[in-house]
């Protein structure tokens, strides 16, 4: 039986558009086996991607990457995460890479966090003074108090403690409105430019967004939606793997859920022509070939793509 098709709404008519670029967010080391199922062996350097989106006077981070900075870290990051896969900061720090744009941190007035994984998500009091963090519907629920409370939790309590959190942020509240096959999605400026998108499957509160550029193009930020560009094009499968003493796991917390979401992904690529960039596929910046995406990148960026990106070196 063949699975009937979400169904699509249209999308905004609008003339209004924002700046988008890539940043650097570092590096680590993935298994392919925790990606892809039906793969038992093969590592590879699973790269990190943020973005920088400005819209009139605002300006605005998409997730942050990694920090070199083990202090960054709760403890449990520490020692289940950063003690495996040999994690290194962007090869320019975010704050850097901004200046090189003419942005300072003290501009950057919010940081939109796809979600609440340490590889995404950090504090950023001292780093952008200025900046809200924001979070999808369900992270505080999923997340709080986290580790001030309870070291053994993964969860940030300087986000999601409720008495001695140090960062300021909020849940995202809507409204939420369909945008094409996503049910829920926020016109976030108001004027159908940048379109923040909820996605259930990888853990709660999990957001894509949807970007549109001067040129009318559309991009895609899917984040964690979806981990290779060979998930998303069908090639394989979620994987379940075992982890000594916990069991089976994925890396998404709803697997059905997760498949829902990468389905209504390929209906904004495949019927109507978005642009893909997902937090950890590097797949388009060796190809070369979408020029629409490779627009995002810096002088920098476009070299590494060429002469590092394509040998899993750091860029």
């Amino acid at each position: 039986m063949t699975l009937a098709e979400p169904p699509c709404a249209p999308l905004p008519e609008t003339n209004a558009y924002v700046k988008l670029c890539l940043l650097d967010g570092g590096s680590f080391m993935g298994e392919l086996a925790k990606l892809h199922a039906g793969v038992t062996s093969g590592k590879f350097r699973m790269y990190d991607w943020a973005f920088y989106i400005s819209h009139e006077d605002r300006h605005i981070l998409w997730d942050l990457g990694l920090d070199e900075d083990r202090s960054c870290y709760t403890p449990w990051v520490n020692q289940f995460m950063l003690t495996e896969i040999n994690h290194v900061g962007p090869r320019k720090s975010i704050i850097h890479q901004l200046g090189e744009r003419g942005v300072l941190a003290e501009q950057i007035d919010t940081v939109l966090f796809s979600h609440a994984h340490w590889d995404h998500s950090r504090p950023i009091r001292d780093e952008f003074p200025n900046a809200t963090g924001c979070f999808g519907p369900g992270t505080k629920e999923c997340c709080s108090p986290g580790h001030m409370t309870d070291p053994s939790l993964q969860w940030d309590g300087r986000f999601f403690d409720p008495e001695r959190a140090t960062e300021k942020w909020k849940e995202l509240e809507g409204p939420w409105i369909p945008f094409g096959p996503f049910q829920e999605a926020m016109d976030y400026f108001g004027d159908g430019s940048f379109w923040i998108i909820q996605a259930p499957g990888h853990m709660a509160g999990n957001l894509c967004a949807a970007a549109r550029l001067e040129s009318g193009e559309w991009v895609l930020l899917g984040s964690d939606c979806c981990h290779s560009r060979e998930l998303l094009d069908g090639k394989y499968e979620i994987s379940q793997f075992c982890v000594p003493g916990l069991g089976k796991m994925s890396l998404h917390a709803d697997i059905p859920a997760a498949q829902d979401t990468i389905a209504k992904m390929r209906i904004l690529e495949r019927k109507l022509g978005f642009h893909v960039a997902l937090a950890h596929d590097a797949g388009w910046l060796k190809e070369g070939t979408d020029m629409v995406l490779m627009s995002l990148l810096d002088e920098h960026m476009k070299r590494a793509a060429k002469e590092r990106i394509p040998r899993d070196e750091i860029p």
